[in-house]
C-alpha cells in the first residue's frame, strides 16, 4: 500500500504508517529496528532498493531522508516536508517512509526523523553517497546505535579513511571494510593451517581503491610484517601474496567471482570469493550492532604508527594520497623475529 502526503508533519505520517498497516491486516509492528538513509534525489532509488532486500532479513522501518534545500533564495526560506509511505508489498514485513525536506526543513531532518524511530528499537543510519566529515557528530548520527559511510563512494577514497580514522567513534564503520570480509575470512583459515613464519605480504587490488588499502592494514596490523600494494586493473581487490619460511601462501580473483589459493604441501582449490551487492554488504551489517573494534583498530592503524607508510612495489615512495597521517601505514617496521602461529590465530577471531 502506498499513500502520499504533500505538506505533511510526523504525527501525520505515523498516522498513515497506521493506516496502512490495517488496511493490509497487519496491525502489529515486528520490525526489530530502524535503518535511516541519508541521499539525494538521483541516488534514493539504489539505495532504497539495496535496503529493501536486506530488510528481508532484518524486518526494519526504513526512513529516506531526502534533502532538497533549493536554489533560489526563495526556495531555500520555505520550509515543507512532502512524505510517501509504504506498506506491504516490495517492502514485505518492513515499512518504508520517504521524506522530502525542502528548504530550511532540510537543516532539521533530525527533528522530523526524530518522532518516526521505532521505540525501544536500535536506530542504524547509512550515508550511501556524500557523509559528515564526522559522522557520530552529525545531528542524525547522534540518534543512531551504527553509523555506516562509504569510501568508495567519495572522490578520493584514501584520503576518506584518513578522515575516518581522525572522527572514528564506537559505532562507525564503513562499507570498504565490509567487502573485505569475505578475504579475510579466507586468509585467516589458510593462515590457521601453517606453521610458518610469515615474513611479507603483497595485496594487489585497483588504484585508489578503499578496500585494497584496508585489506593491506589489516594484515600489516595483525601479522607485524611489511606490506607491499600493487595496482591492478581490478576488478576490486584481485589478490593476496604471503611470504612464508615454507613457502608462499597465494590467493587470486581476476575475474571477481572465483579465487584460487595456493598454500604449499597443498594441491590448488578454488574458493567462492564474488564481489556482493550492496544489498548483501548492508545486511551484513545489520546482523551487529555493537562497535566493530577491528574496523577501528584497522582504520586508526595508520594514525597510532605515524612513521609506517604504504610503499607501492617497485617505486619506494609513498602511495597517492596517503601522507603520514592518512592512517594507511601498512608497511610496518622489520620485526626482529617474524610472528608465528599466534598472530594467525589472532587474525582468526577477526
Amino acid at each position: 500500500m502506498k499513500i502520499d502526503l504533500t505538506e505533511t508533519n510526523s504525527s501525520q505520517i505515523n498516522a498513515s504508517l497506521v493506516k496502512a498497516r490495517r488496511a493490509i491486516g497487519s496491525p502489529a509492528v515486528g520490525m526489530v529496528l530502524t535503518l535511516v538513509i541519508v541521499t539525494d534525489e538521483g541516488n534514493h532509488y539504489d539505495a532504497l532498493k539495496a535496503a529493501s532486500e536486506a530488510s528481508r532479513e532484518h524486518p526494519s522501518r526504513i526512513l529516506v531522508v531526502i534533502k532538497r534545500p533549493g536554489r533560489s533564495p526563495r526556495d531555500r526560506k520555505m520550509a515543507r516536508l512532502d512524505a510517501e509511505v509504504r506498506v506491504g508489498g516490495e517492502t514485505g514485513t518492513g515499512e518504508t517512509v520517504l521524506l522530502r525536506l525542502h528548504g530550511e526543513l532540510a537543516n532539521h531532518a533530525h527533528s522530523v526523523v526524530l518522532p518516526l524511530l521505532l521505540p525501544d528499537a536500535p536506530v542504524v543510519v547509512w550515508w550511501p553517497d556524500d557523509s559528515p566529515e564526522h559522522p557520530a557528530e552529525d545531528l542524525l548520527g547522534k540518534l543512531a546505535q551504527r553509523r555506516i559511510t562509504d569510501a568508495a563512494a567519495t572522490e578520493d577514497p584514501v584520503a576518506t579513511l584518513a578522515l575516518r580514522a581522525r572522527t572514528y567513534s564506537p559505532g562507525d564503520t564503513d562499507l570498504a571494510w565490509t567487502r573485505i570480509t569475505p578475504w579475510r575470512s579466507v586468509l585467516a583459515a589458510a593462515l590457521d593451517q601453517r606453521h610458518s613464519a610469515i615474513t611479507s605480504a603483497v595485496v594487489e587490488g585497483e588504484a585508489y581503491n578503499p578496500s585494497n588499502e584496508l585489506l593491506a592494514l589489516w594484515l600489516c596490523h595483525r601479522l607485524g610484517v611489511p606490506v607491499e600494494r600493487e595496482m591492478s586493473e581490478g576488478p576490486g581487490v584481485t589478490a593476496v601474496r604471503l611470504e612464508t619460511t615454507d613457502g608462499p601462501i597465494h590467493l587470486d580473483r581476476t575475474d571477481g567471482s572465483l579465487a584460487e589459493l595456493a598454500m604449499p604441501g597443498q594441491p590448488d582449490r578454488h574458493v567462492a570469493l564474488h564481489r556482493r551487492d550492496t544489498s548483501e554488504l548492508i545486511a551484513e551489517e545489520l546482523r551487529r550492532l555493537d562497535p566493530d573494534d577491528m574496523y577501528a583498530d584497522t582504520v586508526r592503524f595508520g594514525e597510532t604508527k605515524p612513521g609506517r607508510k604504504v610503499i607501492e612495489a617497485g617505486t619506494g615512495t609513498p602511495s597517492a594520497g596517503t601522507g603520514d597521517k592518512a592512517g594507511s601505514g601498512s608497511e610496518a617496521k622489520q620485526p626482529a623475529q617474524p610472528r608465528k602461529k599466534a598472530t594467525a590465530r589472532k587474525a582468526t577471531a577477526s
